[in-house]
């Protein structure tokens, strides 16, 4: 994937709700390739993560069955 190609994708990735507040993009102009692909794929697991958490945290709490933080 071209350095361009890796920037789209993280910009794509700045706009979606779990990084709301955090700044995603401001260190790409530090990361070679390499890293900046690694930095993408880290932040792609975390939305995945977070959409596979949601539902199940959504439905706990409309039971009324909210794990304690």
């Amino acid at each position: 994937m071209t350095r361009v190609e890796l920037l789209d994708r993280l910009r794509e990735l700045q706009s979606m709700d779990e990084f709301k507040g955090r700044d995603i993009t401001t260190i790409s102009a530090l990361l070679s390739n390499k890293a900046l692909a690694d930095h993408i794929k880290v932040c792609e697991n975390a939305v995945s993560s977070s959409a596979r958490s949601s539902p199940r945290g959504e439905d706990a709490k409309a039971s009324g069955h909210a794990a304690a933080n």
